[in-house]
């Protein structure tokens, strides 16, 4: 590491060609590639360039800094034919392109002809590398040049997302060396930013030679002979070259830039192959008499082994990419109870992790709370100088309720005590501040309002400025009294009654069970919406009901906090016209004033939304209904690049259109999503696990009509890993235990 950095200063304007990268436009289209590793992503479009120049939504970043905000290939002859643009399970992706006659004006014949292959391979590790490969197909030798341009804005996320900052830090001009480039940034929160660029592949028998380096790019000429083929690499590595004064160093998240020999192309591409098939066969595998199907399902068990980050040397899910590569509390546990049938360590993770961040102090600035579960946390610049207060911030309302639901759920399925024993104090400080939560002034509900200025207006899910609205369509006025964190917490006593029950604890057991009893009771009294046949979203300030139509009452179902009748009609309204878009449940009703199905969370269609709200209909006993749910969205999917659930789509009817739209700028892959497909799964075929009794309950499994079989191959419950299998009957699926290898299982079939 030089630590003698240059003093000399840099305008952004001259080195990235802007000033503000708040101010940069979205990436055209939604067709992007991404490539994840660690805390090191990518988000290029269809060609593999972060193009335009800082565009918000694409770059390579290291957790929240935007390390390259350029990087566009150009060739001879050029821009090039794009053959076709993948990306693979296991996250390397092939860009095939060919430069043709035309390029040329069209001289060497009457009849266009493509005459160069050129491949963009592209991987990330512990760096990202773009291995070129060009192949001349003419019968002659050819001269032949390319130039690879990059910028990095250091922008972090919070800046590119469109936050106005005072200030910046400053840019040092580039250090240009033989064979490499170092772009740096000394940032406002007092570390030392760098990007490094190094060209590897270069031949000294000409073929492939450097003839321009600097810290806007470089150009490579070469010779290629009839049928021959040159191969060269740009590599890209990400860090901090300095902390500060006392600092953080030795984190994760300020991990110096990887340095020493390079492996080949082909060595990472196998290591990363070799990684993601073993986190595969660590899942349950899911095989059916729908190949498409499988790999919506594979994909979206490699997409949670690629959103995993590091932190203080341990894993967690991340939220999504590009906006939300980072530690997520809600998101971390309902992707967690997802999950559960086929990785259960997400869940592990995400419990370990969020309680080492539980709040401990009143601190208003962060909204933190002692035992309070942490909403986000970021890494940085901003968060570093104490521009946002995510450090961690605690902002929501859900996750400490959702934190104790995921601990029994994990118990249930693993029975794992010696986790369980571990997190248990999280576990009952998180129920202290879940008593402390409940107003008896306000009707005996659990309530929110930030602190700061700084914070979230509204503080479950739906957390945009405008995701609480009345059916007239004007916001809700905080303090605000959510029906799903209402729901939650009645479930989460409820699971901490059984949990202590497990361990001999029956006082505590019964004081839980009526708390959730009385706050069940004040749900039903507060919040139901007789003439509209489903519950209010919420309760506002002035304890009126939120009277807008939406899919919030669905997760009162998950939570299995509505009363039996009332579930029912519950179901009714999500499935219903107004709410139901053809393609999966919308996040509100069509038709009110505060209806817009181009919004963010106002009538809107999330995955993770209709696999809560289809895994709460399986617990009411609707089966079937589940299945209308799951298909619905298994169409969309089809229309999705990978058969990837994206975070959301647009709630457009399809009657009025034969394709789902998608959201411009919604996370791909994003952990919630993803593990959407496995809660789908399993609230179809109704499985309930009890591991402490060896028992897996099915019940009243349903399979839909595009789908004859399903086989779950390795469903750990407890020590057990069990196979099941799944045929499509007449009015309900036939399941068959095929195998039960690791401990004793038995599997009980209610039809």
């Amino acid at each position: 590491m030089d630590d003698a950095r240059a003093v000399t200063r840099a305008r952004p304007e001259d080195l990235l060609g802007y000033s503000d990268p708040s101010a940069q436009p979205e990436a055209t289209g939604v067709d992007k590639l991404v490539l994840k590793r660690g805390n090191l992503f990518l988000v290029a479009n269809r060609l593999g360039d972060v193009s335009p120049a800082g565009a918000r939504d694409l770059g390579l970043f290291l957790t929240d800094t935007r390390h390259l905000s350029s990087w566009k290939l150009a060739v001879r002859g050029g821009p090039p034919l794009c053959l076709s643009s993948q990306v693979s399970p296991d996250y390397v992706a092939q860009i095939d392109f060919t430069i043709t006659s035309l390029h040329e004006g069209d001289l060497l014949g009457c009849e266009p002809v493509n005459y160069v292959h050129l491949r963009r391979d592209q991987i990330i590790d512990d760096v990202f590398v773009e291995r070129i490969v060009l192949t001349n197909f003419l019968d002659r030798p050819m001269a032949f040049w390319l130039e690879m341009a990059w910028a990095a804005d250091f922008a972090d996320v919070f800046e590119i997302r469109g936050a106005q900052r005072a200030a910046r830090g400053t840019y040092e001009l580039p250090r240009v060396e033989r064979d490499r480039a170092i772009l740096r940034y000394d940032g406002r929160d007092g570390r030392g930013y760098a990007t490094e660029i190094r060209v590897e592949g270069l031949r000294a028998d000409g073929a492939a030679r450097l003839t321009r380096m600097s810290g806007r790019g470089a150009r490579v000429d070469l010779h290629l002979e009839p049928a021959g083929k040159v191969e060269l690499s740009f590599v890209v590595a990400a860090g901090i070259e300095r902390g500060p004064a006392g600092g953080r160093r030795g984190r994760d998240e300020d991990r110096e830039i990887p340095r020493g020999p390079s492996a080949s192309f082909d060595a990472r591409s196998r290591a990363t192959r070799e990684a993601y098939d073993a986190w595969a066969r660590g899942a349950t595998g899911f095989r059916s008499s729908n190949d498409l199907f499988d790999l919506a399902l594979g994909q979206a068990v490699a997409d949670l082994k690629a959103l995993r980050v590091y932190h203080f040397g341990e894993p967690v899910i991340s939220a999504g990419i590009p906006w939300y590569t980072c530690p997520f509390g809600r998101d971390a546990l309902i992707t967690g109870f997802e999950a559960m049938v086929a990785v259960p360590e997400v869940a592990r993770d995400a419990l370990r992790f969020l309680a080492r961040l539980q709040g401990a102090v009143e601190d208003p600035e962060r909204d933190e709370e002692p035992g309070k579960i942490p909403h986000e946390m970021r890494f940085g610049e901003m968060a570093a100088a104490g521009e946002v207060p995510h450090t961690p911030y605690y902002g929501s309302a859900d996750a400490t309720p959702l934190f104790l639901v995921l601990l029994d759920e994990y118990d249930r399925w693993t029975a794992d005590r010696a986790t369980v024993e571990e997190l248990l104090p999280a576990a009952e400080r998180a129920l202290g501040w879940l008593d402390r939560a409940v107003d008896p002034a306000r009707g005996g509900l659990v309530h929110y309002a930030r602190r700061t200025p700084k914070g979230l207006r509204n503080q479950g899910w739906k957390d945009s400025h405008d995701g609480v609205p009345f059916a007239d369509g004007r916001p809700a006025e905080p303090p605000i009294a959510l029906v799903e964190v209402q729901g939650y917490a009645v479930d989460a006593r409820r699971r901490m009654a059984g949990l202590y029950k497990r361990l001999g604890r029956d006082a505590e057991a019964d004081r839980l069970q009526a708390s959730a009893r009385t706050l069940a009771d004040a749900v039903e009294a507060h919040f139901w919406m007789e003439q509209k046949g489903t519950y209010a979203i919420a309760i506002d300030r002035e304890g009126r009901q939120v009277d807008a139509v939406t899919s919030n009452p669905g997760h009162l179902l998950f939570s299995g906090a509505a009363s039996p009748d009332r579930a029912h009609r519950v179901i009714d309204s999500l499935l219903g016209e107004r709410m139901w878009s053809g393609w999966g449940i919308r996040t509100l009703a069509a038709g009110q004033p505060a209806y817009n199905p181009l919004s963010y969370h106002n009538g809107t269609v999330w995955p993770h939304d209709n696999a809560l709200c289809a895994m709460g209909m399986s617990a009411y006993g609707e089966v079937e209904r589940a299945g209308e749910v799951l298909t619905g969205l298994w169409q969309a999917a089809q229309h999705f690049r990978l058969l990837r659930f994206p975070e959301l789509f647009c709630g457009l009817g399809r009657d009025g259109g034969r394709f789902p739209v998608h959201y411009p700028v919604a996370c791909s892959p994003q952990a919630w999503s993803s593990a959407a497909w496995m809660l789908l799964v399993r609230a179809v075929l109704g499985l309930f696990p009890d591991a402490h009794a060896h028992t897996l309950h099915v019940r009243f499994p349903w399979l839909p009509p595009w789908l004859d079989e399903l086989t779950l191959e390795g469903v750990r419950v407890g020590a057990a890993r069990a196979t099941l299998r799944f045929l499509r009957g007449p009015r309900a699926a036939y399941a068959e235990v095929i195998d039960v290898q690791g401990g004793p299982l038995r599997v009980r079939i209610e039809v």
